[in-house]
């Protein structure tokens, strides 16, 4: 028995530091996504450090990130991001509902899918920007036009995630559904839903990209606040480094938003047994 104990504590050593190396790399991936921007931005702020650029048309990150500190000392910058991010809230909300609920109709019934889909198709090939004077006329300059048009941004990317991820099911495992007897309602609890979920989170994360870009469209029309309202601003007072600085802020949140979705979907796609899950693991 004295003999084995070394023999033991030897053996879990390899598992203890295996453990901290993994743990490690866990901390240390997400990082990496951070090498290109921070080095590109230190390459520039060396080029403009060192006069090779004047750095007027394009500012330094030191002077962008000093724009950024003025804007939020004053308290001006919250007040636009808290703007901005209420718009694309509320019209990611009512473009992810409409466009779960009608890419659900079409891919699950054959007929509605012919009845609806084409003037769907129709309706996305219409640029954003296009959409604005009818919502003005519709509804006014404040803001239901504006949540509005990013709702419309948001609903065709989740409406074509949807619909084309029910249609893509395998026809197998429906018919094993079937062969059980499964009601309508267990045949999309247990078969549908599954299979259509790790598409559909894609799709919130690129109707949610778009949602972020439409709001641009929105605030640069008739907004006396928001991000898209500092790049206006900016623009017609001659501020490069407040245009880029709400660029900054817009990739930030953006980001900032899309990992949250992932972190929410995550328990849900445990199931998975996908190539990029076990390249990372």
């Amino acid at each position: 028995m004295i003999s084995d104990a070394p023999v033991l504590q030897q053996s879990s050593e390899p598992a203890e530091s295996g453990g901290a190396s993994s743990r490690l790399s866990r901390y240390a991936r997400p990082m990496l996504g951070l090498l290109l921007p921070v080095t590109l931005a230190l390459g520039w702020e060396l080029v403009v450090w060192s006069g090779w650029s004047n750095g007027r048309l394009v500012p330094p990150p030191s002077r962008v990130f000093a724009t950024i500190d003025d804007l939020a000392r004053s308290g001006e910058l919250f007040h636009h991001i808290a703007a901005t991010l209420w718009r694309v809230g509320l019209g990611f909300a009512f473009g992810v509902i409409a466009g779960t609920v009608f890419g659900a109709i079409s891919g699950y019934w054959s007929l509605a899918r012919r009845l609806l889909d084409p003037t769907v198709q129709a309706l996305r090939a219409i640029p954003s920007l296009a959409w604005v004077p009818l919502f003005i006329l519709w509804l006014g300059i404040f803001e239901t036009s504006k949540i509005a048009l990013i709702a419309v941004g948001v609903f065709f990317p989740v409406y074509l995630g949807v619909m084309g991820a029910i249609l893509s099911v395998d026809r197998k495992i429906v018919e094993v559904g079937r062969t059980f007897r499964l009601s309508g309602f267990a045949m999309i609890r247990r078969i549908l839903l599954p299979a259509v979920l790790p598409a559909y989170v894609v799709s919130l994360r690129v109707g949610l990209g778009l949602g972020w870009m439409f709001v641009v469209a929105a605030e640069l029309i008739g907004a006396s606040e928001g991000l898209g309202y500092l790049l206006l601003d900016g623009q017609q007072l001659g501020k490069p480094a407040q245009i880029l600085a709400a660029i900054v802020i817009f990739a930030i949140l953006g980001k900032l938003t899309d990992w949250l979705i992932e972190v929410a979907a995550a328990p849900f796609l445990r199931w998975q047994d996908a190539f990029g899950r076990a390249k990372e693991t």
